[in-house]
């Protein structure tokens, strides 16, 4: 891993810490766009994980991309959320649980919401699909009906 990745990894990381120890109060905004906090279940392990990510939302929808930076492989995230659907968001000081479901590049409406989270996040989508010619996925969190979850 290089020394820009490094610190990539590292500001990502204390990201994480200070949104999730702060109960959302800091850690909403990130380089300029909303943030959030993906709870998810490791595929093997069982063991709750954690990610700060950009989102977008289309309605009560949160639409999530699994650019890992643009890297070849997908994130982690994406496979525990394959494995198991069932997640959890921190949105700010909101909590909500939710159904994820994964949207491929040839699946009907990726276009439009491709457009959607690349404008969001200040076309930087754009520039992580040219470093891989892996089709980078979009995740749908379509939150329960119930909505908050309870601390």
């Amino acid at each position: 891993m290089g020394l820009a990745a490094s610190l990539e990894r590292s500001f990502i990381e204390l990201h994480e810490v200070v949104y999730e120890r702060t109960g959302g109060a800091l850690g909403h905004r990130m380089v300029g766009v909303p943030s959030l906090l993906l709870y998810t279940r490791g595929r093997r392990t069982g063991v709750r994980r954690v990610n700060a990510l950009v989102y977008a939302q289309r309605g009560a929808d949160y639409l999530l991309v699994a650019s890992n930076g643009g890297r070849d492989s997908p994130p982690g995230w994406l496979f525990n959320l394959r494995a198991e659907p069932s997640v959890e968001l921190q949105v700010a000081r909101k909590r909500v649980a939710g159904k994820a479901s994964v949207l491929e590049a040839t699946d009907a409406g990726y276009a439009g919401l491709w457009n959607l989270v690349n404008e969001n996040n200040h076309n930087r989508y754009r520039t992580y699909q040219q470093r891989t010619s892996r089709p980078i996925p979009i995740v749908v969190v379509h939150p329960d009906r119930a909505g908050d979850v309870a601390d």
